[in-house]
This record gives C-alpha cells, structure tokens and sequence, in this order.
C-alpha cells in the first residue's frame, strides 16, 4: 500500500480528536464554499435559500414546487417566500403545468441563468482548485465521505439527479 494511502479498515479506528479536526474542516471549508456567493448575493439582499433554489432550479428546469420542497428539505412557507422573491425580481418564472394545471414549473429567466452562472462559477473555480491540490483519488475519496454522510433519502435524491446527466 502506498503511503498516505491508508485502508477503509485503518479509518475505523479513528480517534475523537481526528474525528473533530474532521468536523471542523467540514465547517471552515463550507465556509469556504459559501464565501464567494454570499458576496455576490449581499447586496442582492438574498441569502443562501435563494441561493439553493436558484441552483436546482437550473440543474432541473421545469422542476415543480413540490419537488423543489423535497429536495431543499425546507417548509413551503420558506421556500414561498424565497420563490414570490425570486419571481418578483424577474429571476425566475412559474408556469402552469402541462399535465396537471395545479402544478407550477419553474424556470430561470436570462437574469436568472446570469445570476446562477456568477455563483456557479465562484464556486467552481473554488472546488476546482481544490481538486487540483489534492488529486483524483482524494477526490475520489471525499466524494465517497460525503455520500456516505447523507441520509438515505437524501443520497437517493443526489444520485438521481447524477444519473439525470448520463
């Protein structure tokens, strides 16, 4: 085995201190992740809900309000109040339904997409350092720490919206 490339079986036995370090890198990097988009949106007066919304939203146009409520995990009043928000200034728009008129499709507007591509792109070139830094198989490696994290309705959530790109 190479060194620095330790088992999956040396990793049970993890301390509570390693464990900490662990915990706390998770949230420095996320505030890391997060940084750059909350300047973009600061003056913007909107937060990292709209932030969210505004990302699935584009990763699935024509998303429906109840799917976006399931994927963001949040109240329907919060993610309303997000959405009147978001439609008011002209980023996103709602469109009934083709085959049920109750529902509501959402889709970016062009100001949307620009504004998706801005904190797309700050947080792309933050990961994509980072994956440079620390090479294909610790990508590997954190992709699988991070799956493993999720609930499993959560992970089935994420792996169907990977398998929406193939």
């Amino acid at each position: 085995m190479a060194e620095g490339n330790t088992g999956g079986e040396n990793l049970l036995f993890l301390t509570d201190e390693q464990l900490r370090k662990g915990i706390e890198a998770m949230f420095f990097a996320y505030r890391g992740f997060t940084a750059d988009p909350d300047r973009i949106l600061e003056g913007m007066d909107y937060g990292r809900a709209h932030h969210r919304a505004i990302h699935f939203i584009h990763r699935s146009p024509a998303t429906t309000v109840s799917n976006l409520l399931t994927i963001l995990g949040v109240t329907k009043q919060s993610l309303n109040r997000v959405l009147r928000t978001l439609i008011d200034d002209g980023l996103v728009e709602a469109r009934v339904g083709r085959e049920d008129k109750r529902e509501r499709n959402l889709y970016l507007t062009a100001k949307g997409q620009e504004l998706e591509r801005q904190l797309s792109d700050a947080q792309r070139a933050r990961m994509r350092a980072a994956y440079r830094a620390a090479g294909p198989v610790a990508v590997q490696g954190f992709r699988t720490v991070l799956e493993a994290m999720m609930d499993p309705e959560m992970r089935r959530q994420y792996q169907s919206l990977r398998e929406g790109e193939r």
